[in-house]
């Protein structure tokens, strides 16, 4: 499958991320975290950022979502101690950073603290160039993983101090999608 109509895609089940996530606050999460991480070959990334309502007006990116195999882990920017932890998985040459848009979320997240970056694939541009005619993660997750991901908070205060539950399902579902889809496009021979 090419692609994927609006129609066909409202017809699939709505999947939301159930396992583990970790709203990244105190040490021991932090600790917990990066220990995840060291295991990892593939680690799902993405970033939500406040939205925008006016003309010209934009803003940087306020929390990161990593998922691992064990767990989704939310960091909120405004937690300096989590930098160290986002640093280092960013330049881990061996762990797979997956997302889609990356590329984007990399040069705003460059705003917001200095890190360099190894090992990051970009599933929408892979999407692209193996021809599929769609690349964002709500398309790529009905036609290759047969399940709709809900847009419900897309455009909510993710600056917010304390974020909602729904928030919290929305924002580790996008990250447990990226590395579905990275295993996904793995398993289809679609990497190499």
């Amino acid at each position: 499958m090419r692609s994927i109509s609006k129609e066909a895609l409202a017809e699939l089940p709505i999947r939301r991320y159930e396992g583990t996530v970790s709203l990244v606050a105190t040490l021991r999460e932090l600790a917990d975290a990066r220990a995840d991480f060291r295991q990892e070959r593939v680690v799902g990334l993405d970033t939500e950022t406040r939205p925008s309502f006016r003309k010209g007006e934009s803003h940087l990116p306020c929390l990161v979502q990593a998922a691992t195999a064990r767990a989704v882990y939310l960091f909120q920017l405004t937690r300096l101690e989590v930098f160290p932890a986002l640093v280092e998985l960013l330049a881990s040459p061996s762990v797979v950073k997956a997302g889609v848009g990356l590329a984007h979320d990399l040069r705003q997240l460059k705003e917001v603290f200095p890190f360099t970056v190894e090992n990051t694939l970009d599933l929408g541009v892979v999407a692209r160039r193996r021809g599929l005619g769609q690349s964002g993660v709500r398309n790529l997750a009905g036609m290759l993983l047969g399940f709709r991901i809900p847009k419900g908070n897309r455009t909510s205060n993710w600056a917010a101090p304390r974020l909602s539950p729904a928030q919290i399902a929305y924002a580790a579902t996008d990250a447990w999608a990226s590395r579905e889809l990275y295993l996904k496009f793995e398993m289809l021979g679609l990497l190499s």
